[in-house]
């Protein structure tokens, strides 16, 4: 198992810095991961230090509360990826999904979606927020929308992945979907166990402990 191409290297942190970006590209270099996740005002940054390489930028937006007009969400997409990013990691409106008004919520990802075209889409859930019927709830809009992956959490709430709602998340959306896992994904043994279940993207700010870890343990054999 190529454990690194399954790996979003992130840093989200309102703290980070050109340096801490510039840093967080080179580890992705070398260590050959699927993409980098950073900020928008990153973007075009990550771009340039990824040029002439295999990793993808991928941009989050309505980040981290979800709570924002759908205008603003639609503007900040487009902007990620005229400034060269081929994923969008989307905040689903969780105000809103708590309300019931589901239509809002598949709406929402929908424009997204149409305004990225083949560009690549996560909606991000924030499940430790949702009851398990919600979860399922929002997969199927996401699905319905025309998401490319359903994705457990920020990392900025009160709680990341799960395996049990991972499985839920699975459950509704089948092959249609993809997965991705994030928050709390910090050794080699839960990535793992993550891949297991179904999940074919890993958000971590930890890629290249377990990416080392994994090294460490094939050489002891």
């Amino acid at each position: 198992m190529q454990i690194n191409k399954y790996i979003d290297h992130t840093l989200l942190k309102a703290i980070a810095t050109k340096e801490d970006i510039v840093k967080l590209c080179k580890e992705a270099k070398e260590y050959n991961f699927y993409a980098v996740c950073v900020n928008g005002s990153y973007v075009a940054l990550a771009k340039q230090e990824l040029e002439n390489s295999d990793v993808k930028v991928a941009a989050v937006i309505g980040f981290p509360l979800g709570a924002m007009t759908t205008e603003s969400k639609v503007f900040e997409a487009k902007n990620c990826i005229n400034n060269g990013a081929s994923e969008i990691d989307m905040v689903i409106n969780i105000g809103k999904l708590l309300d019931g008004d589901n239509d809002y919520v598949e709406k929402e990802i929908r424009l997204i979606k149409e305004t990225i075209g083949n560009n690549v889409l996560k909606v991000i859930f924030e499940n430790c927020y949702l009851s398990k019927e919600q979860i399922r709830t929002a997969s199927q809009l996401a699905v319905n929308a025309g998401a490319d992956f359903i994705k457990t959490s920020t990392g900025f709430g009160t709680g990341g992945a799960t395996f049990e709602d991972v499985k839920i998340m699975k459950d509704v959306v089948g092959e249609k979907a993809q997965i991705k896992a994030a928050g709390g994904v910090r050794n080699i043994e839960t990535a793992k166990e993550y891949i297991e279940i179904g999940v074919t993207r890993l958000g971590t700010s930890s890629g290249v402990s377990l990416v080392t870890k994994g090294i460490s343990d094939k050489n002891k054999y």
